[in-house]
């Protein structure tokens, strides 16, 4: 598959003392690739995740979610091309099958298994490919996370992945996260599948606030298309193999170095997917201030940035801007129509309300003519304010889905 143009070149990811991951072909397409991974975690290990809103989740969520309560892990199972959504019985069976096989194989408990899968809703994952995988990752040799991000894509057409560090209680700790997403991309929460592992000692609770704090301002932050997944989750891991104090609350030492941390991870992932966008040319970033409330302004921005007609005004390179007053209007949020102003790039397009006096779209021509785009909205209201990403719709999004499942 061609890479995006708005590819990034794979980071050099270091390796995450106490996880080690493994890869196979358990064939549940008809492609030559490795689909299964494996993920052995320490003893020790605290997990963390944000799930899917979708009401029509997959069995492996509500397998997560319930192994979350627990808020320890050994292992992580990804399968790629078979979501396992909306398979009732089948499925679960499924989920139970692959806990307890990797249970057994490292001596745990099927609820400190973590399983995630992503594909064709609606077609059960064969149990009998799932175990023969198992059995062929178990005695598979260590691999890269280059590999494993490979391995967990579908229709991604380049890996991703970033590293950031931070020093928490004098040792410096590293965090290393890979991630899958295209389409059916929404900010719904984890929109996608991502995968965090960091060497820090982190007790449950505070890994859990520390991720639904990135999580807000980052995968909850893109859209491609609008679409939330039956399937989406974004797990973190902390075997605790760095050796600091673990962090407990945010007046531990290192918490506020942590937090940063894992919010540029986050950010970094969550940028990655919307340059991935299925159909992608340009990545776009709508900014909204002036709103009565920072969550107002979130519902705005996402209002704008999943609108088709800003979408495909943005792919035309069309300076369209009476499309982002109507996306503003239609978001059911407070909104003064003779307050509202409008940005394309640095260029101000509309104040007060109207089209400003002497507007000359040539620089806004010109910006859009990139592959990184800006709009700015102001409501004029408050100090509510909120960025959301997102892409272009073009013709290669219709082309990828229309032929999804041929």
């Amino acid at each position: 598959m061609t890479p995006s143009p708005l590819a990034r070149p794979f980071p050099d990811l270091p390796a995450i003392a106490g996880a080690t991951a493994r890869t196979a072909r358990a064939g549940y397409k008809d492609w030559d690739r490795c689909d299964l991974t494996f993920v052995a975690l320490d003893p020790g290990t605290t997990v963390a995740g944000v799930l899917t809103q979708s009401r029509c989740p997959s069995p492996e969520v509500d397998w997560c979610r319930a192994a979350l309560t627990l808020g320890h892990a050994r292992a992580l199972v990804v399968n790629a091309g078979n979501s396992n959504a909306f398979t009732g019985a089948r499925g679960r069976d499924a989920v139970e099958a692959i806990a307890a096989r990797t249970a057994q194989a490292i001596g745990c408990r099927p609820s400190d298994v973590f399983i995630a899968s992503t594909g064709v809703i609606g077609v059960p994952l064969p149990v009998d490919k799932a175990e023969a995988g198992l059995d062929l990752a178990f005695r598979s040799p260590p691999c890269a996370w280059r590999e494993m991000t490979d391995a967990i894509g579908t229709t991604d057409t380049f890996p991703k992945g970033a590293v950031t560090r931070a020093v928490v209680d004098g040792r410096t700790v590293t965090l290393v996260g890979v991630i899958k997403g295209s389409g059916m991309i929404a900010p719904d929460m984890a929109t996608m599948l991502g995968f965090i592992f960091t060497d820090a000692a982190a007790g449950p609770e505070f890994l859990q606030r520390a991720l639904s704090r990135a999580n807000a301002r980052s995968f909850s932050c893109i859209t491609v298309d609008g679409d939330t997944s039956t399937s989406d989750a974004v797990l973190a891991f902390a075997t605790g193999q760095a050796g600091n104090a673990a962090l407990a609350d945010d007046e531990s030492p290192g918490a506020d170095a942590f937090h940063a941390a894992l919010d540029d991870l986050c950010r970094r992932l969550a940028l990655l997917v919307v340059r991935d966008g299925e159909g992608a040319t340009k990545l776009i970033e709508v900014r909204v201030t002036g709103a009565e409330s920072d969550r107002s302004a979130h519902r705005i921005a996402q209002s704008v940035a999943n609108s088709p007609l800003v979408k495909t005004a943005i792919a035309g390179e069309d300076a369209n801007w009476g499309r982002v007053v109507m996306a503003v209007g239609k978001a059911g949020e407070p909104a003064d129509r003779d307050l509202l102003s409008i940005r394309f790039g640095d260029t101000q397009v509309a104040r007060a309300g109207m089209r400003v006096e002497a507007y000359d779209e040539a620089p806004v021509a010109t910006h859009l003519r990139g592959h990184q785009i800006e709009i700015g909205v102001d409501l004029g209201l408050g100090d509510g304010a909120a960025i959301m990403w997102t892409c272009d719709l073009t013709h290669g999004y219709i082309s990828i889905n229309a032929d999804y499942r041929s």
